[in-house]
């Protein structure tokens, strides 16, 4: 599932846009443009799966963006004219001003898989082991309990920054004397 590139001329309104879009339950990476290179160098750096923008941008209008893009992005385009028509079948219009349901019904129909919520990477054996040899190690020299010692390790990887496995690694080398 790829990201969703948003590019208005006023960026507050992108800004408002992307809060929408997060309000519906969408599980894809939103991100803000400033104009259209802004898009298209991003799109070139990442997965895009749609590009919601304005009729005209500072730098260019939809139609040119359109064409630079992949044929595999969709668009949204915020127009005041209800009688656009889009010159392209990827490019769907949404009337302002449009209501949180609007907006909501044309990415479940662009986007279904934004919707699901993404499973969980499961830990492979080496990282459980690791985490449960630095649990054990905690639970001796630290006298905790099963849980405090996970929670210990868990904490310090969110601090830091840091996969559990790497947090479990540095445990281990910091505790073992």
């Amino acid at each position: 599932m790829g990201s969703i590139l948003i590019s208005m001329p006023k960026s507050e309104d992108a800004v408002r846009i992307a809060g929408l879009i997060q309000q519906c339950g969408v599980y894809s990476q939103t991100v803000v443009c400033m104009n259209g290179n802004d898009v298209l160098r991003r799109s070139s750096n990442q997965d895009i799966s749609l590009v919601i923008c304005a009729r005209r941008l500072k730098d260019m209008g939809y139609e040119e963006l359109s064409t630079y893009l992949p044929a595999s992005v969709n668009m949204i385009v915020v127009t005041k004219d209800s009688e656009m028509l889009p010159f392209s079948s990827n490019i769907v219009p949404l009337v302002v001003p449009f209501r949180a349901e609007n907006l909501t019904a044309i990415l479940r129909n662009l986007m279904p898989e934004a919707f699901t919520k993404p499973k969980r990477r499961e830990r492979s054996e080496e990282e459980r082991m690791l985490v449960d040899k630095a649990k054990r190690l905690l639970m001796e020299k630290k006298s905790m309990s099963e849980p405090e010692a996970f929670r210990y390790i868990q904490k310090i990887s969110m601090d830091m920054g840091r996969t559990m496995k790497e947090s479990a690694q540095m445990v281990l080398m910091m505790n073992s004397t």
